[in-house]
């Protein structure tokens, strides 16, 4: 997704048709870019992501090891970080979209790093309080909010999880835009390193939240 695709204007056709009056307002219509980071979490199924901080990722030490799994890597970097060199437009349009998918994989594999960070957690936490990461799914944990996992750190091993810090289970995402995200991008350490940094979020675990089977009120063995 090039830049001029993100871009939402404020101009309107009543704006426009007024320029002809040189009306002191037209000094103030400004293309308004959104940033490339804003966007991507803001796509259907991004919402377990929180927004990177620019300052961590222009910070090498946060990004080491990454150069050498990332396809594109400087091309992809660049683009999150909304720095046009000119150098994409001599790329081949085959090549320029790999370039926006390595973006978005470099974008996961740095995710993961920064929500282990105390700010990214805090990031995070926020959209716990609201349950963006969607709910337990299991009948006697009430709705428990969940928190993402992966189930590995190796990048396109399996996708993304919701971890349940009542029974502590891990469950698909109920919407299928969610289930598509790679697991990687959370990694196995967030949420219980969340649950261990935000300890009153704790859930005990209660011997009535067992289901027992009966037949006729009769307890099954």
């Amino acid at each position: 997704m090039d830049s001029k695709s993100r871009k939402s204007t404020h101009a309107s056709e009543e704006t426009a048709s007024s320029s002809d009056d040189d009306s002191p307002y037209d000094d103030s219509l400004e293309d308004v870019e959104q940033s490339w980071i804003s966007w991507f979490c803001s796509l259907r199924g991004n919402e377990m992501f929180c927004e990177v901080e620019e300052e961590y990722i222009h910070d090498d030490f946060n990004l080491s090891g990454l150069s050498s799994s990332v396809p594109y890597y400087d091309y992809a970097l660049d683009v999150i970080l909304d720095i046009d060199r000119g150098n994409v437009s001599d790329l081949s349009e085959q090549q320029q979209e790999l370039v926006e998918s390595a973006a978005e994989m470099l974008y996961g594999l740095i995710h993961s790093r920064y929500i282990l960070t105390h700010r990214g957690m805090s990031l995070m936490l926020e959209k716990y309080k609201q349950s963006h990461f969607g709910r337990c799914p299991r009948f006697l944990c009430a709705n428990t909010p969940c928190l993402p996992v992966g189930t590995s750190d190796i990048f396109r091993t399996s996708t993304v999880k919701i971890f349940c810090p009542t029974c502590k289970d891990v469950y698909f995402p109920r919407s299928k835009y969610q289930g598509n995200t790679d697991g990687a991008y959370f990694g196995t350490t967030f949420p219980h390193l969340f649950l261990m940094s935000f300890g009153h979020l704790k859930v005990e675990k209660h011997s009535e939240t067992k289901y027992e089977p009966k037949i006729f009120g009769f307890k099954v063995r």
